[in-house]
């Protein structure tokens, strides 16, 4: 292929997977507001081979009640973050997340990181960034593609 048809076909290729990740972002920020949490709802997708295999929210576990925080308005400390569901929910089904992509509305912290690595997430794509960038920078290191992208605020 010449060299100008290939870098045309990278060009279309970017443009696309770009039209996808903000798609598939504006999913997971959907389905943030099904989260109970009232600090911050946060919506996570995960995507194979343009197939959405997982999705979750942060809230409480199981059988908990659907209270996030304390009366101090703390998160409690055994809410589960919105990847960490969505993980939990491939582990417990017939898929993998080997190679796939994980959309979340904010970057993930680093506990979060180390799970979304040790699942074979290979790619995370975000919307806002979380307090602390060291589960970024994990992710970073162990060669897991990150990319923020903006999301313009939908109108009313």
């Amino acid at each position: 292929m010449p060299k100008i048809l290939f870098t045309l076909a990278n060009e279309m290729d970017t443009v696309k997977r770009h039209k996808y990740d903000t798609a598939y972002l504006r999913i997971a920020r959907e389905w943030a507001q099904l989260s109970y949490c009232e600090r911050r709802k946060v919506g996570a997708i995960i995507v194979k081979d343009r197939m959405i295999i997982s999705d979750g929210y942060n809230g409480t576990p199981s059988g908990f009640e659907n209270c996030c925080e304390d009366n101090d308005g703390m998160t409690h400390w055994y809410v589960l973050h919105a990847e960490a569901n969505a993980i939990l929910k491939v582990a417990g089904s017939t898929q993998s997340c080997e190679g796939a992509t994980l959309y979340i509305t904010m970057s993930p912290c680093r506990e979060c990181s180390k799970l979304i690595h040790q699942s074979g997430i290979t790619r995370v794509v975000y919307h806002e960034h979380y307090k602390d960038d060291s589960g970024l920078q994990f992710l970073a290191k162990a060669g897991v593609e990150v990319e923020h992208i903006a999301l313009p605020d939908e109108k009313p």
